[in-house]
C-alpha cells in the first residue's frame, strides 16, 4: 500500500506541474477578460479531480469514490494531451515570431482565439477516445523464430503469451470473455501469463467469473504463470485465484514439459527470495530448449549469457501513453516486441490490459503468438 501511495504522490506532482503551465497559458492566450474568473473556477475543479480521487479512493471502493476515480482515469490522459497541444501551439507562436505567417491582428481576435482553443480541446478529447478504443481492442501479434531443438521430441511449439491483465472487480467481464474466445481460436500448444495478473481479492464479485473463464482455457501442455510486481504489492500471491483459474504458478522453478522443452519461471525482482539467474538455471537440462518467463525485462544482458533460448516478459506497457513510450524505451533495453541478444530471443508484450487509466495511445492490448521451430529435428 505504501508503494502505491508513494507512486500516486509522485504521479500527482508530475500531473500538477504541467497543469499549472496549461492553466496559465490558456488563461493568457485564449480567455477574454470577462470570462477569466469562470475559466479559473472550471479549470481548478476539473484539474483537481485526479488528486482528489487519489485521496479518497484508497480503501474506499464505494460511491462516490468509484465515480470520481472513473472520471479521473479519463481526465489524466486528457490533461496530458491538452498540455502537449498547448505546448505545440506555443512552439508555433515562437516560430511565428520569426516567419510571421499569422498576423498580430489575427492572433488578437476573439474568433481566432476561440477557434484555436476549440481545436486544442477537441484534439485532446479525440486522442483520448482513440486511446479508449485501442485499449478495448484485443489484437494478436504473431512471431516466428527458430531455436536449436537439441534432444526435443517436437519440431514446433505455439505459445500464447499475455501479461498485465490486472484483473479486479472493475474489469468488464466481456473483455475477459473476448480474450478467452481469441485464445480458443488461436489454439496454442501452451498458454503463459507473464505476471500482474490479478489485483482484486477473491471476494470481488467478478473474480469467480474470471476464474471460470480462464480455467476453461485448454491447451496441449497446460496454462502457466509467473508473479509480477502487483502480486508483490498485494502482499500475497493470490494462490487461491491461480488454483481456481487452473494456472500452474512458477516461482523460481523449472518444469520439463513432455520431455521436449524446459519452462522456467522467475519471481519478480521485488521478491527478496528471487534467485540469481545462474542459480535458477542450474537444474535445467542442457539437452532441451529452454524458455524463461520473467515479468520485467530487466536482466537482458545477464540472461543473454545463459542457455536460455527464449525469454517472455511484460510490465512495460510500452509506456501506455505517448510520449511515455520514449521513456520506457530508455529505461528498458527492450520495451516492446522482439529482440535477439546473444543466442536468446527476448519478447516483451505491451500487455493485454493496463493498470490505471483505461486509455492506450501507444502499443496495443495484445496476445503474443510465438511459433517456435526447433531446428535439427
Amino acid at each position: 500500500m505504501n508503494l502505491h501511495l508513494s507512486f500516486h504522490t509522485m504521479l500527482t506532482l508530475v500531473y500538477l506541474i504541467p497543469n499549472i503551465y496549461v492553466f496559465v497559458r490558456i488563461w493568457q492566450l485564449f480567455i477574454i477578460k470577462g470570462s477569466k474568473l469562470y475559466f479559473t473556477l472550471i479549470y481548478l475543479v476539473s484539474a483537481l479531480i485526479y488528486p482528489i480521487s487519489n485521496l479518497i479512493s484508497e480503501g474506499n471502493a464505494g460511491f462516490p469514490a468509484s465515480v470520481i476515480t472513473g472520471i479521473a482515469d479519463y481526465l489524466l490522459p486528457f490533461y496530458l494531451y491538452l498540455f502537449l497541444f498547448v505546448l505545440a501551439f506555443d512552439i508555433i507562436l515562437l516560430i511565428n515570431k520569426i516567419f510571421k505567417f499569422i498576423s498580430k491582428e489575427t492572433l488578437n481576435t476573439s474568433l481566432f482565439k476561440s477557434k484555436v482553443l476549440t481545436v486544442i480541446l477537441a484534439l485532446s478529447a479525440v486522442v483520448v477516445i482513440a486511446g479508449v478504443i485501442n485499449f478495448n481492442t484485443i489484437r494478436t501479434s504473431e512471431y516466428r523464430i527458430t531455436v536449436p531443438g537439441k534432444s526435443s521430441h517436437i519440431s514446433h511449439l505455439k505459445i500464447a503469451f499475455v501479461a498485465d491483465f490486472h484483473l479486479q472487480e472493475s474489469v468488464n467481464v466481456s473483455f475477459v470473455e473476448r480474450f478467452a474466445e481469441k485464445i480458443a481460436a488461436i489454439n496454442p500448444d501452451i498458454m503463459i501469463f507473464g505476471g500482474d495478473i490479478v489485483e482484486g481479492d477473491r471476494e470481488d464479485e467478478n473474480m469467480v467469473q474470471f476464474e471460470k473463464l480462464i480455467s476453461e482455457i485448454k491447451t496441449k501442455y497446460g496454462v502457466y504463470a509467473v508473479l509480477g510486481n502487483h502480486e508483490f504489492y498485494a502482499g500475497q500471491d493470490k494462490k487461491s485465484f491461480f488454483d481456481k483459474a487452473g494456472m500452474k504458478v512458477l516461482c523460481d522453478t523449472i518444469v520439463v514439459i513432455d520431455s521436449s522443452f524446459s519452462l522456467a519461471g522467475r519471481y519478480d525482482s521485488h521478491f527478496k527470495i528471487r534467485k540469481p539467474i545462474g542459480e535458477l538455471l542450474k537444474p535445467a537440462s542442457s539437452l532441451l530448449p529452454l524458455i524463461l518467463v520473467d515479468h520485467r525485462p530487466t536482466e537482458v544482458d545477464e540472461v543473454s549469457l545463459t542457455a536460455v533460448d527464449v525469454q517472455l516478459s511484460g510490465h512495460t506497457h510500452n509506456g501506455q501513453l505517448f510520449p511515455i513510450n520514449f521513456i520506457t524505451g530508455k529505461v528498458y533495453k527492450l520495451s516492446w516486441g522482439l529482440m535477439k541478444e546473444g543466442n536468446t530471443s527476448f519478447f516483451v508484450t505491451s500487455g493485454i490490459r493496463l493498470w490505471g487509466p483505461p486509455v492506450r495511445t501507444t502499443g496495443k492490448s495484445e496476445i503474443m503468438v510465438i511459433d517456435i521451430t526447433f531446428s535439427g529435428l
